[in-house]
């Protein structure tokens, strides 16, 4: 999660929410979360479990790089 907050104070282009699914079962239900943290890219790419930093900055990029062809 800090990870996502530094990414988001780093560019205006990205933005980050935490937000406590317990107090929300909408969200669990909407986002079918089963763990924590998930972190939900563009709503489309949902990425479950802590990751190392290279490799969650790597499923971001690949994320936007999917959401980018996909509206081409």
């Amino acid at each position: 999660m800090r990870l996502a907050h530094r990414m988001a104070i780093e560019s205006e282009w990205i933005r980050a929410d935490m937000v406590e699914v317990s107090e929300f079962p909408d969200l669990i239900a909407r986002y079918q979360v089963m763990g924590v943290p998930l972190t939900v890219v563009n709503e489309t790419t949902f990425i479950e479990g802590a990751r190392p930093e290279p490799v969650f900055v790597d499923e971001v990029l690949s994320a936007l790089g999917s959401s980018s062809e996909s509206e081409a």
